[in-house]
């Protein structure tokens, strides 16, 4: 489309009981765009404030919208850690599929999450018993060859041991009040073995002294440690690590059980959460929400249909044109900007829009920037192997769903098209990864045949094996020059085709005074193609006329007068608006920017050709050194094959990149610069995905 998509201010007051759905489906369809009413949420109206009954209300209203918020995002914070625990990777934004949570959802996230976070808690509490004995055991074993009795080791390191009797009950308060301080080790008949570090003997002891431990006393002269104390150690240690063995495998078990039902509930859970960041933002009474944005017209019926529907008809819905809104006709706010396209123009959207977005009215330029930027990019990079292989890694993108592509995946529509350009460029110079003979033969049998049509005997067409000679050779060097002669041609086509919507974006801004009189408008249109014209003349042997002095200088007095024409038809005074220096100063600073921006612009695809030909020259020099290495040796068709494969890689990764540069650099200035003199906004509606 030449124009953007035209667009609605769309009201809509919904109930409180169906204003999760309204949402939900506006999710979905991704087609409205909430205004500054939303981004920067509601203005308590006077209404509101007539009384405190209202403005409590009111308070009580936002702090319930809050209340729920956080308990969504605390049962989504809920899912996260139990997937985290099994190890499972949750989406990041909700599925295409993904719905609100129901009560059946819920029932099953709270057994999901608890018994996640249940084995999890298990497994903390049998790592750190685990981690308790294994200190224990490594600090007994080290004193079992001491020559010294068990009464006193505990004054010799710092280690500390008791040994004796409590009951399962007292067992278990000790664990609970000492934590990871101490372990408390189960022995046989009901004795246990106490360890702690020499700093938390105390506490130990104390807790022991309140549950009524009873000392096992070991005889005096008994050396080092019981062997039935370690035995104990190891075995309650094997115990141990069988749990968390039992544990892990109950892990992988609730991984497989779980894996789709926790994605599910991630996807709703996260949709819910975000309904709920939108409700908050929302203006809202006790028992009505509204919601405020931009809309594409041609979608609003059905739209409005489908949420009528949605509803049960118990929603309201007002729409304003852009210049029914006082904040679109005060200049406070621009009214989004929303493209249409068809599949082979939307891939050239992030180019476009890297640069700017159309003012909202404005021509769109992204079907000619489509058709530009693959016809100078073949220009420049004609070959068809290396075309093949910047078309194949662009459908490689386009297919591969990967963190690495998905980063990518703009890139893959503009490689397609750039590589097919390329390829049907390389046709017409000859050129198969870097091979300038591999076609002659075709080329040959397609040009001899055609020659011998009527069309060709009309024309005067011949067998010839290239139809584009790049490379100075003899006989070849008129082509060279009709090649660069074409790229002057697509660069005055180009700058045209920028001025032309320059003068048409002004009309429809009404800035009468750019459209006519500005350098980028009629006057300095009309200016450069009549130089244009005239060089063409003078290329064809004509002559200058006396006409054409006139003809050049009427446009540029239009300019140089411009600012003054522009204020007496308008009727702003005075019409030296800065006064009479002021006025000559820049009526000639803008005659001077029109000659040399013209110039510039014009001479400036002449590198379209001068790229061409590097091309050329280095695919040359590729295959000449491929075949001075092939003569060298007995291996030298091994080494012939490595420098072609080589220099063709550096010929796609270089070049390629230079030559995107160098396209992208003539769209922007050559072109964008004619008529993108102020920026839009880009419509972005709100969804609950953002790829």
């Amino acid at each position: 489309m030449i124009l953007p998509r035209k667009m609605k201010l769309v009201e809509l007051t919904a109930l409180e009981k169906d204003i999760d759905a309204v949402v939900e489906y506006l999710g979905r369809r991704s087609l409205m765009q909430f205004t500054e009413q939303y981004e920067e949420q509601a203005v308590i109206n006077d209404e509101r404030l007539e009384s405190p009954e209202k403005l409590a209300e009111f308070q009580q209203l936002e702090e319930n919208e809050k209340k729920k918020a956080n308990d969504i995002e605390e049962k989504l914070e809920e899912i996260r850690e139990a997937a985290a625990y099994l190890g499972l990777e949750l989406p990041a934004e909700p599925y295409e599929t993904s719905r609100l949570p129901t009560a059946d959802d819920e029932v099953l996230r709270e057994k999901i999450c608890s018994s996640a976070l249940g084995l999890r808690a298990r497994e903390t509490k049998e790592k750190n018993e685990k981690q308790k004995l294994e200190n224990a055991l490594t600090e007994s074993k080290a004193f079992t060859a001491l020559n010294a009795p068990f009464s006193e080791l505990d004054q010799l390191s710092y280690l500390t041991l008791r040994v004796g009797r409590l009951d399962m009950r007292g067992q278990a308060e000790v664990r609970k009040n000492l934590s990871d301080r101490a372990a408390i080790i189960p022995l046989d008949n009901g004795k246990i073995l106490a360890a702690s570090s020499r700093i938390g003997r105390f506490a130990l002891d104390s807790e022991l002294k309140k549950r009524s431990f009873t000392p096992i006393a070991i005889p005096k002269d008994y050396l080092g440690i019981p062997a039935e104390l370690l035995a104990s150690l190891e075995s309650r240690q094997k115990l141990t690590e069988s749990n968390l063995e039992a544990i892990a495998e109950e892990k992988g078990k609730m991984l497989s059980e779980y894996r789709r039902p926790l994605l599910s509930l991630s996807a709703s859970y996260a949709m819910a959460n975000i309904t709920e960041q939108v409700k908050q933002k929302l203006v809202a009474t006790k028992s009505t929400y509204l919601l405020t944005g931009w809309m594409p017209a041609d979608s609003l019926n059905s739209i409005a249909a489908e949420i009528v529907a949605i509803t049960s008809g118990r929603i309201g819905i007002r729409t304003l044109n852009p210049d029914e809104v006082p904040s679109v006709r005060d200049g406070s706010e621009k009214v989004p900007t929303a493209l249409s396209h068809g599949k082979f123009a939307k891939i050239f959207e992030p180019l476009v829009f890297s640069y700017g977005a159309p003012l909202y009215g404005a021509i769109d330029p992204t079907s000619f920037v489509a058709v530009f930027f693959t016809l100078l990019f073949g220009v420049m990079f004609g070959d068809v192997g290396q075309g093949l292989v910047l078309a194949l890694m662009g459908l490689l993108l386009l297919q591969k769903d990967s963190k690495f592509t998905r980063s990518y995946k703009n890139f893959g529509g503009p490689l397609v098209a750039v590589g097919i350009s390329s390829m049907i460029m390389g046709l017409l110079y000859g050129a198969v990864f870097s091979n300038e003979t591999l076609l002659e033969a075709p080329t040959l049998a397609v040009t001899g045949f055609l020659a011998n049509t009527p069309a060709g005997a009309y024309f005067g067409w011949s067998a010839v094996p290239k139809i584009l000679h790049l490379m100075p050779e003899k006989g070849s060097l008129d082509k060279l020059f009709y090649f660069f002669g074409f790229t002057l041609a697509l660069g005055v086509i180009l700058n045209s085709t920028g001025l032309v919507f320059n003068i048409i974006n002004q009309f429809i801004k009404k800035n009468y005074e750019k459209a006519l009189f500005s350098k980028t408008g009629i006057a300095g249109a009309l200016f450069f193609w009549y130089a244009i014209g005239i060089a063409v003349r003078l290329i064809l042997n004509d002559r200058l006329r006396w006409f054409d002095i006139p003809c050049l200088a009427i446009p540029l007095l239009s300019i140089f007068f411009g600012e003054a024409l522009g204020r007496f038809i308008s009727g702003e005074r005075p019409i030296l608006k800065e006064g009479l220096m002021v006025f000559i100063i820049e009526g000639i600073v803008e005659i001077l920017e029109t000659f040399s921006s013209y110039i510039s612009n014009s001479v400036s695809f002449l590198r379209v050709g001068a790229f061409a030909l590097s091309h050329t020259v280095l695919s040359f020099i590729t295959f000449t050194m491929a075949g001075i290495v092939a003569r060298g040796s007995s291996f030298g068709p091994v080494f012939s094959l490595v420098v072609i494969i080589f220099g063709n890689g550096i010929i796609i990764v270089l070049e390629g990149m230079i030559v995107a540069i160098q396209v992208t650099r003539l769209q922007y200035y050559e072109f964008f610069s004619k008529f993108f003199t102020e920026t839009g906004v880009r419509f972005a509606p709100f969804r609950f995905r953002k790829e």
